[in-house]
């Protein structure tokens, strides 16, 4: 078991990340809190020993998909307005917030890999590991993700 301590220092450090990938996957703030929640109380209660901070991130991002697709199930579960939710958040260009908007729009499984691939900084070797597929599924859903997220950001106004 974790001590306080370490658990302290790696849920500040991964807070953010949890909430971005259960974001990314879930499309709704309240329960990407819902998620982070349940994700951290799992890394407070796991006896699992850590090789590295690799090994930290890969499992909490392993957990947290595992945690969205059991709350995507549920039958409460409602999905808000991206531009709601983007009106929230600082963005520094316009741009940036259409991007995000587009991406948001993805179909899910477009959406959760471009997220991981783009902004997370994981390889598609990384993710097919840490999403249980194989990695030309991950490099299938990159490249056809990429093809339907341009119609998307001149919908939204993010391309020039």
């Amino acid at each position: 078991m974790l001590t306080r301590e370490r658990f302290a220092a790696l849920a500040e450090k991964y807070m953010d990340m949890v909430f971005r990938v259960a974001y990314g996957y879930m499309r709704s703030s309240d329960d990407a809190d819902d998620v982070t929640q349940e994700v951290l109380l799992r890394l407070y209660r796991t006896d699992t020993l850590f090789e590295s901070e690799e090994h930290v991130k890969n499992w909490l991002i392993r957990v947290t998909v595992n945690q969205c697709k059991k709350v995507f199930r549920s039958p409460w579960r409602r999905v808000e307005s991206i531009e709601d939710y983007a009106s929230t958040l600082r963005f520094e260009t316009a741009e940036d917030r259409g991007l995000f908007c587009g991406i948001m729009r993805l179909e899910q499984k477009y959406r959760v890999a471009v997220l991981m691939y783009y902004y997370e900084g994981y390889s598609t070797a990384q993710i097919a590991r840490i999403l249980d597929q194989k990695e030309s599924t991950v490099r299938s859903r990159l490249k056809r993700g990429r093809e339907k997220l341009k119609p998307l950001l001149e919908e939204v106004g993010a391309l020039g």
